[in-house]
């Protein structure tokens, strides 16, 4: 998965958690539950998956600086605010349960073989490399500019028990 399609993951969670409509953290509304949840998404994307600002401001549809505030008040918010303590608690128990779930692969062939396995498919010339990481494994997917974008979602598909990060080459 991409960093933004994993921090778009853990708005949606954020905001199911929390009891928010799915996509308000985007809005532009200043309401005081939907700045904690903006908030609570994050730092967690910062602090846990290492997403960079930039993706995460794009995401928010809010400024990269903003994402900087957000990290820098975290401790104090936690702290001092009872609201912001309890939903970060709440959100931060779902994302790490639903983490650990996930499994990751520890041989690169037996990865290739499951996803040839769960309809990703090969061509034998290759115009695009898609790279997929899981844990300290690596596989490489050789596919054409046609059928690249369908062969990515087979990945996503394949993938989704699992702990893993997609490169286009």
């Amino acid at each position: 998965m991409t960093t933004e399609d994993n921090f778009i993951n853990l708005c949606n969670l954020t905001t199911s958690v929390l009891g928010l409509p799915k996509d308000s953290l985007s809005l532009k509304s200043r309401k005081q539950d939907l700045q904690v949840a903006r908030s609570i998404a994050g730092v967690i994307a910062r602090t846990e998956d290492d997403i960079h600002q930039t993706v995460i401001a794009k995401v928010l549809n809010r400024d990269r600086s903003l994402i900087y505030h957000y990290e820098k008040m975290h401790k104090d918010n936690y702290a001092t605010f009872p609201k912001y303590r309890n939903a970060f608690n709440k959100v931060y128990i779902a994302y790490k349960d639903i983490n650990s779930a996930k499994k990751t692969f520890l041989d690169s062939d037996f990865m290739k073989s499951h996803l040839l396995k769960n309809d990703v498919k090969e061509h034998l010339k290759a115009q695009v490399l898609i790279e997929v990481k899981s844990g300290e494994s690596m596989c490489i997917v050789k596919t054409s500019y046609f059928d690249f974008s369908n062969q990515l979602e087979n990945v996503k598909l394949a993938m989704s028990n699992y702990h893993y990060s997609v490169k286009i080459l």
